[in-house]
């Protein structure tokens, strides 16, 4: 007899875990999907895509409502169907409408949430967050009829958000914290790089800016966005890209163990032994998750456990960076500032747009910054990863992976 399993959340986490659950025991459970906003499953990493142009709504689908269909999936989607409540004791879920599943497996896949920046006027009309195939609607909608935009936040999807906006034709100003771009992600002189690049297409910077209050008309729509210093800029449309949080109100509500997102181990089992979370909402060793590739890393060991075919185990690997802006190439991964015990080997060709930095520990690769010139991105990276020596290859390792090779033929 078939078992139950619910999934709460309808992304990119969860629906990656019941593809590899179908392909790993197609036969072990009856599978009912509680999702808040009224589609299949999409590629949330490709709103950005979206916003700019590039894909369409529809490109993005990853499962349209036929495929939960044709794999004997019970989906519950759209506001009302929203999941308010688990009832751990009788292993039941209720949504927003009174809609209720029974579940022998549970798995809780409820994302993050926006930041929202705590100042004066944040609640004003078109103050919005980039979250979703409704913000991004709503962006469309004011590229058309109004001409001034403010992002603040200047890490990757701030930056995707500030782009597209602009191959929309508004005016862009991109308010930053700190005085260097992704400085998550990349260190001065490749951010400075890219800031001219983003320069060159019509972005505009206010860097290191310390955000004061938005103010808005009689109307309560914002007008305008006012600094420390005095200074203000017009604006019809503020977009907050400052960064996630694990969204773990249901699973807080309902008495499983949270930190600073749902905690698992490393079966991405949570202190409930029925209860699986992947995700943004969780949080493993320590660690919480904002990039996709350790989604799905998540979603591949939570299936095996889920099938039980139980062998797998979720170990946090150093997660590279890309930026998607068409025709801009960087890449990150790992320690790429170094400490007293490291030491950083460049190459700079600013005429050509390339600059890069490998830090070096104990003859092992531990950070990489690439800007202009990603190609050995995914070669770093699995050097990093499998803690190489690079002890023999040092001299050559900043040209690449190709002139190594030549090079020790």
């Amino acid at each position: 007899m078939k078992q139950r399993l619910v999934v709460i959340g309808n992304g990119m986490a969860g629906m990656r875990t019941v593809e590899e659950l179908l392909s790993a025991a197609p036969d072990k459970y009856h599978i009912t999907v509680f999702g808040s906003e009224p589609y299949g499953n999409y590629n949330r990493i490709m709103l950005s895509s979206v916003l700019c142009g590039e894909k369409t709504i529809e490109d993005i689908v990853i499962n349209n409502r036929q495929w939960y269909l044709d794999q004997g999936i019970t989906l519950h989607a759209g506001e009302a169907k929203t999941a308010t409540h688990i009832d751990r004791k009788n292993k039941i879920v209720a949504a927003q409408d009174g809609t209720m599943a029974g579940y022998d497996r549970l798995l809780i896949a409820t994302g993050s949430n926006a930041v929202i920046a705590q100042i004066p006027g944040n609640d004003l009309e078109g103050v919005i967050s980039f979250r979703d195939i409704f913000d991004v609607n709503k962006m469309l909608s004011y590229s058309r009829s109004h001409k001034k935009a403010v992002v603040l936040g200047g890490g990757l999807l701030g930056l995707e958000a500030a782009n597209g906006l602009v191959l929309r034709g508004m005016d862009v100003t991109v308010i930053h914290n700190n005085e260097v771009l992704l400085n998550r992600q990349m260190d001065k002189p490749a951010a400075k790089m890219l800031q001219t690049e983003l320069e060159r297409r019509g972005l505009k910077f206010n860097m290191a800016a310390k955000l004061q209050r938005l103010v808005g008309d009689e109307l309560n729509h914002i007008t305008g966005v006012c600094f420390d210093d005095g200074s203000q800029l017009d604006c019809d449309l503020f977009i907050m890209a400052i960064g996630v949080r694990p969204n773990m109100a249901l699973a807080q509500q309902a008495g499983i163990y949270c930190e600073r997102g749902i905690v698992v181990n490393d079966t991405l089992q949570s202190y409930d032994p029925s209860i699986y979370a992947v995700g943004e909402c969780i949080q493993h060793r320590g660690d919480t998750f904002g990039l996709v590739a350790p989604l799905f890393e998540q979603a591949k060991v939570c299936a095996n456990h889920l099938s039980a075919h139980g062998a797998a185990e979720y170990i946090t690997l150093p997660t590279a960076t890309k930026l998607k802006v068409t025709g801009i190439n960087l890449f990150s991964v790992g320690d790429f500032h170094g400490d007293e015990q490291s030491e950083s080997i460049f190459f700079t060709d600013p005429a050509s747009g390339i600059y890069k930095k490998l830090v070096i520990k104990a003859n092992k690769l531990v950070g990489a910054v690439l800007y202009g010139d990603t190609a050995d991105g995914s070669w770093y990276q699995q050097l990093l990863e499998n803690k190489e020596s690079i002890a023999t290859i040092r001299a050559e390792l900043i040209f690449g992976k190709a002139y190594v090779r030549d090079f020790n033929v």
